[in-house]
């Protein structure tokens, strides 16, 4: 078991949080919620002992092994993928290599014989006879092939390092586990096999995440670091939210009898409790909901952008054509070819690739940044977009330091001030926020004021790379509302699977051998077996 006593961290005269004092038992899975700089990453480094608080102890029950997501992803360059793994049970490894070294070593004595017949039995109560085929099968689960488990840690891509990185973590069962953004850069087939290996994990889980859907499927509380505490919630990120935002109406709604109020919670639970088979940890979520106390849910005292898309004309019936479309980058790999599709009224396609830079360079295209190598786009001509790369700095540099005010109105044909106040407002930059510089915004901040621009210029079609990054969960919940109420046709790229579940009614796969295009929502589109059967056609069977 792992606990916190009177805890308390700050930075000068910033207090993060105080007087935190909270169990977390085995069996159950904790996510840590929070706006940004809430101090999410901090409290799980404090529990790490990696940083130590100003007040106050972590206690581990002795015995219990810790194990921490490494967010380095160079720390482990000149070693073998398949001891990166094994490093995770540090223990273990250093029992492995001493042993070996013995065995290694011509000159060794009787003594070192010795020494090596107590490791093997050690290593063998450890369960080391088995480690390279644990190992190997996390691997493999992660689509790592098996071809890469004896190469060197450098010689992967970026993303095949974080599937290696949290297959250590995962390594050796450990008792308490410590993830901090574990989906980031992986694909939607890793992170529900990563749910379901959770779901299953009988020990404990706190994780950070900005992922709604992977928080619902694995996530038996919610720990929400708020105003300087940190309380504890039973239920999923849905479950949190929906309750908090109830208990706030309920707050509103003064003349409302108590009784009245409390059946409605009820029902509210009762509800939930139903809807638990559809999660991962339907059975001790439901357990936790039944024994939950009225008194346990609060209104949320936190602050949701509102992103409102009204396009200044309707669609007719040309929306956009695109016809052999291909690309090669400045190497002259090839990123994608045959992309061929017509985009019909109310569309709205989530555009997936296994490389980031084969959607990057779509959406580029599609602006009109870069030329393709081969084929041709077509707009319909009533159609206005508006683009939100995925990298904006090109909007907010150094050379282009204006305050937040001047930086919005050079996009808007209003330059009343109290017009671009109010677009700002919406975004949550109230008050004297609004003479922030925009070259010293925070990434959350940029996206927020990209977004303000493109509600200003009313667009009836959206280009989308990799909205959600950098935003925080609740302007991440803002944004879906918005695009899911847009009256116009969309595409866009995301990591966030309940986006893409919630948003998208067309799904376009895209890669150097062709395209996938299917009518299916995103979570069809991941269980269907013809769909399967095209991606090993598309990719070959290893890369699925």
């Amino acid at each position: 078991m792992l606990s916190v006593s009177n805890l308390g961290l700050q930075y000068g005269k910033r207090i993060l949080f105080d007087e935190v004092d909270l169990k977390f038992t085995p069996g159950n899975c904790y996510g840590v919620i929070g706006a940004n700089g809430a101090g999410k990453s901090t409290f799980l480094k404090i529990l790490s002992g990696e940083i130590d608080p100003n007040r106050g102890k972590v206690n581990i029950e002795p015995g219990n092994r810790m194990a921490v997501l490494k967010q380095n992803h160079f720390e482990f360059e000149e070693e073998e993928v398949l001891n990166t793994v094994i490093m995770g049970y540090r223990e273990l490894y250093d029992i492995m290599v001493e042993k070996n070294a013995i065995y290694m070593d011509p000159d060794a004595s009787d003594a070192d014989g010795l020494r090596a017949a107590e490791l093997e039995n050690t290593f063998g109560e450890m369960g080391g006879w088995t480690a390279e085929s644990d190992a190997a099968e996390l691997l493999s689960n992660m689509g790592i092939d098996e071809s890469l488990h004896y190469k060197q840690m450098k010689e992967l891509s970026g993303p095949e390092k974080v599937k290696v990185l949290l297959a250590q973590s995962l390594f050796g069962d450990p008792d308490i586990l410590l993830l901090d953004e574990p989906t980031n850069d992986l694909d939607a087939q890793t992170v529900s096999w990563l749910a379901d290996f959770l779901a299953d994990f009988k020990n404990t889980v706190i994780v950070v995440s900005h992922d709604r859907y992977f928080l619902d499927m694995v996530c038996t509380h919610m720990v929400d670091i708020d105003f300087q505490r940190i309380q504890l919630y039973t239920g999923n990120y849905t479950f949190w939210y929906e309750s908090s935002q109830l208990m706030a109406k309920q707050m509103a709604d003064r003349n409302k009898k108590t009784e009245q109020k409390r059946k409605e919670m009820m029902e509210f639970i009762q509800r939930f409790s139903a809807n638990a088979s559809k999660s991962r940890q339907a059975t001790s979520r439901k357990k936790a909901l039944d024994k939950l106390n009225l008194e346990e849910i609060k209104p949320s005292t936190r602050k949701y952008p509102f992103i409102n898309f009204q396009p200044e004309r309707e669609p007719g019936d040309q929306i956009l054509r695109v016809d052999n479309l291909s690309y090669e980058n400045e190497q002259g790999e090839l990123l994608f070819s045959k992309v061929s599709f017509v985009m019909n009224r109310d569309e709205k396609i989530g555009l997936l690739s296994k490389e980031s830079s084969a959607i990057t360079a779509f959406f580029q295209i599609l602006a009109g940044e870069i030329k393709p190598k081969t084929g041709t786009i077509e707009w319909g001509q009533t159609i206005t977009f508006d683009y939100l790369p995925n990298e904006n700095d090109a909007y907010f540099s150094a050379e282009n330091n204006l305050d937040l005010i001047n930086w919005l109105r050079q996009f808007s044909e209003e330059k009343d001030e109290q017009f671009i106040r109010g677009f700002l407002g919406r975004m949550l930059f109230s008050g004297e926020e609004v003479h922030k510089k925009s070259g010293v915004l925070s990434g959350g901040e940029k996206v927020r004021c990209m977004l303000s621009k493109m509600m200003l210029n009313q667009p009836n079609f959206l280009l989308l790379d990799e909205p959600t990054n950098h935003l925080d969960l609740e302007s991440i919940t803002a944004l879906n509302n918005a695009l899911t109420d847009f009256k116009g046709n969309m595409i866009f790229a995301s990591h966030d699977h309940k986006l893409l579940s919630t948003v998208a009614n067309r799904i376009v796969e895209i890669a150097p051998g062709g395209m996938i295009d299917s009518l299916q929502n995103f979570d069809d589109y991941l269980e269907s077996d013809s769909i399967k059967a095209q991606r090993e056609q598309l990719y070959g069977a290893v890369a699925v």
